[in-house]
């Protein structure tokens, strides 16, 4: 799959006025496209309210970050479960009307999840660095900040506002993209998840350096159908070089069922990324404590 960062539209300029002149192909092809195209104008917009150099400034007295992969090897269970606070999603719409995400991150800690992703996509998924912040200062489990980074300026944010862990998904960024966030996000003390959903994104992520943390997701970014055999299929693919190198391997998307996370650990998951099927249960704590503890269908 592959992402346009910018809609080809030229811009042309006459004096003072400029325009846009449509052209083939200048609507987003699926809605990871669409997402990327309104994060480009969104943090441009950010960038003009706060510097990059006013978030790093402002950096150097937040705490340190907590160790999310060392969390995820020590694991309260196995699989791991990272536990995500989301509202609302494109493919569902609002999960969770009465939504508080302290209330809900203080639940799933209670529940038993070994770390938290908090959304903080405003106009997808109705998130913010507001609740990331609002999080961080509730709870002590480790955090995963889950954005669409396309720009360094995204990680600063991550960071300024509590994340622990940043979410890299390989669909939307060049190997060079790759390499260099991830510089920066260990230069920053945190924890690099780089997303996956296919062999030839695998492959890519498997030629950087220093990666120890990958997530397959088993949603296609496309048309958001869910395959738990694409955890199966994309480890059992590249077992050994996974191995050899100790990369620790989360399986994202699906996990509904004490079942689910059987069969994801049992083809090579240690950890796992639960958002939807938990968020929209009106006890958080209960649901997650009752999907660790016994077989049990998520509704």
């Amino acid at each position: 799959m592959q992402i346009r960062r910018r809609p080809p539209n030229p811009t042309f300029s006459i004096s003072h006025l400029q325009y846009q002149v449509s052209v083939p192909g200048s609507e987003p092809q699926n809605i990871l496209e669409e997402i990327v195209w309104h994060k480009d104008t969104e943090v441009q917009r950010q960038r003009e309210k706060v510097s990059l150099s006013d978030l790093k400034r402002r950096i150097e007295i937040v705490a340190p970050a907590k160790d999310f992969l060392r969390a995820l090897r020590q694991g309260k269970t196995q699989p791991a479960v990272i536990a995500e606070v989301k509202k609302a999603s494109p493919s569902k719409g609002v999960i969770r009307e009465n939504f508080d995400p302290v209330a809900i991150a203080q639940s799933y800690q209670q529940g038993g999840a070994t770390c938290l992703s908090v959304l903080t996509d405003r106009q997808f998924f109705q998130g913010s660095f507001e609740n990331l912040a609002k999080v961080r200062a509730a709870v002590d489990l480790p955090l995963l900040c889950k954005e669409f980074i396309i720009y360094p300026y995204q990680i600063y944010q991550a960071r300024l506002h509590g994340a622990d862990a940043v979410l890299l998904i390989a669909a939307i960024l060049c190997d060079q993209d790759l390499k260099y966030f991830s510089k920066i996000i260990h230069v920053l003390g945190m924890t690099a998840l780089i997303e996956v959903h296919s062999l030839d994104e695998l492959d890519r992520v498997l030629a950087l350096d220093s990666v120890n943390l990958i997530g397959i997701n088993n949603r296609n970014l496309e048309d958001f159908t869910v395959d738990l055999k694409t955890t199966e299929t994309l480890y059992h693919a590249r077992r050994q070089p996974l191995q050899n190198r100790d990369i620790l391997i989360v399986s994202e998307s699906g996990i509904h069922s004490r079942e689910d996370l059987q069969f994801v650990g049992s083809v090579g998951a240690q950890a796992v990324l639960i958002g939807e099927s938990l968020v929209k249960q009106d006890d958080p704590e209960k649901a997650i404590a009752d999907l660790l503890s016994h077989p049990h269908q998520l509704q």
